[in-house]
């Protein structure tokens, strides 16, 4: 199955070895989902895991996103125009998804237009695991 996930849910993976989000992150890393991506999400993740606030080892962000470009599938999606983003840093997840036809896991609903394809974290694994 292939899915799309939003940056928050690839913090809270990292950030707290249990729960839902590192449960996800681990299916991911193991093959049992792949994850969809383009260039400005692999840059929002670098930026954003690199952030000293979190404290990520620069190794391991490198390990992980090195991981995600080699097991992910690379995307170059249509643009959407006439979308309503609250949070225009959100748009590269909802275009790959749309254009992938993914899944797309988050921790922000309201950042995102109300689509069958968005799905909070708790959503997708019920449904999933």
């Amino acid at each position: 199955m292939i899915v799309v996930i939003d940056t928050n849910i690839l913090v809270s993976g990292l950030w707290k070895r249990t729960g839902n989000a590192s449960l996800l992150l681990m299916q991911i890393l193991n093959g049992s989902f792949k994850l969809c991506y383009d260039y400005r999400i692999i840059n929002e993740y670098k930026d954003v895991l690199n952030r000293p606030k979190f404290g990520f080892s620069p190794d391991l962000v490198n390990v992980l996103l090195d991981t995600i470009v080699y097991d992910g599938i690379s995307v170059i999606p249509t643009p959407l125009y006439g979308i309503n983003m609250k949070d225009e840093d959100d748009r590269p997840f909802f275009e790959v998804a749309k254009f992938c036809n993914a899944p797309l896991v988050t921790g922000n609903l309201k950042h995102f237009p109300a689509d069958p394809l968005v799905i909070g974290l708790s959503d997708f694994c019920k449904k999933y695991f």
